[in-house]
């Protein structure tokens, strides 16, 4: 059960985004920066996302009509830039993940408001406008980074995980929508083995892998609520996985009344039913606590 319901466009039973994290091979260099450019295997790894898993995703969507969300690290947006066009042209989101997906834990301070800020320049040259969504690369987001996104008018963040459904928080500086994720929506569990990032999982069996996101989402369906996956091009973009979700996206568009849309669509609905009355959020205060009252 969900106790406040959001009411969906068209009376749909649910919002759903699969949201891809577009990593490429940025997670080698950033956690091996002094031989990361000679560990070719993970490079090769990471760059099957947007060489490969990408265009079949894009595939996958147009032949739906459906629009979804991207977060990709501004580093990857040049690096890669085939794939982030082919994802403006069908008219997808692109969201802020950080610059070459540095962890907020551990770049705090000045360094991290010049990484978060030189990654919003980017984005602004290369894709012609800010992202109005951030997610915070390994879900470690901050204080600090909440303030920034206030500071700079972002409409949502997606890397915390207080509730089912979307909901409000507010700060000293501002106000900022959550889309929440979880890890039972997440591809890295089930799919990933990375040793070189201390990452080492048995991988499942596509169908496996995939069943406790098909699980999650009746969950989600049943109580008329919101569903996001957070994967990654390169594990659920390989060819066995990637059947799988088409079968069914094709199964779940034809029995289900369901709302896909990217995040910032998602969230701007949100938003709207409460500014005309029809909705009242949950909100969280932030911070939750600070270094004085745990010391």
């Amino acid at each position: 059960m969900i106790r406040n319901p959001i009411p969906w466009p068209n009376g749909a039973r649910c919002a759903c985004a699969i949201t891809f994290d577009m990593d490429a091979d940025s997670l080698i260099h950033i956690s091996r920066p002094k031989d990361g450019h000679e560990r070719l295997y993970p490079i090769s790894m990471g760059r099957y996302g947007p060489t490969v898993a990408v265009p079949r995703i894009l595939d996958t969507y147009r032949r739906f009509g459906l629009k979804q969300s991207f977060f990709i690290p501004a580093w990857c947006i040049e690096q890669y830039p085939d794939a982030v066009d082919a994802m403006l042209k069908d008219g997808h989101e692109i969201g802020h993940h950080g610059l070459i997906h540095e962890d907020p834990i551990e770049t705090r301070g000045e360094a991290q408001r010049i990484a978060f800020e030189k990654a919003l320049d980017i984005h602004k040259r290369r894709i012609g406008r800010a992202p109005r969504g951030y997610r915070a690369p390994v879900y470690n987001i901050t204080q600090q980074v909440i303030d920034l996104l206030v500071t700079h008018g972002f409409l949502y963040d997606s890397s915390l995980m207080a509730d089912d459904i979307p909901y409000l928080m507010k700060t000293a500086t501002g106000e900022l929508w959550e889309a929440p994720v979880h890890w039972g929506t997440d591809d890295w569990p089930p799919f990933a083995h990375y040793a070189e990032i201390d990452y080492m999982m048995p991988v499942k069996a596509p169908s496996e892998g995939l069943q406790a996101f098909w699980e999650e989402f009746d969950a989600q369906y049943e109580a008329g609520g919101f569903w996001v996956g957070i994967w990654h091009p390169f594990l659920t973009g390989r060819l066995a996985r990637w059947r799988l979700v088409e079968q069914w996206l094709e199964q779940t568009l034809a029995t289900k009344s369901v709302w896909f849309a990217p995040l910032e669509d998602i969230i701007a609905h949100v938003k709207d039913v409460t500014a005309a009355g029809r909705y009242t959020p949950r909100v969280e205060s932030l911070p939750y606590y600070t270094a004085s009252q745990l010391g």
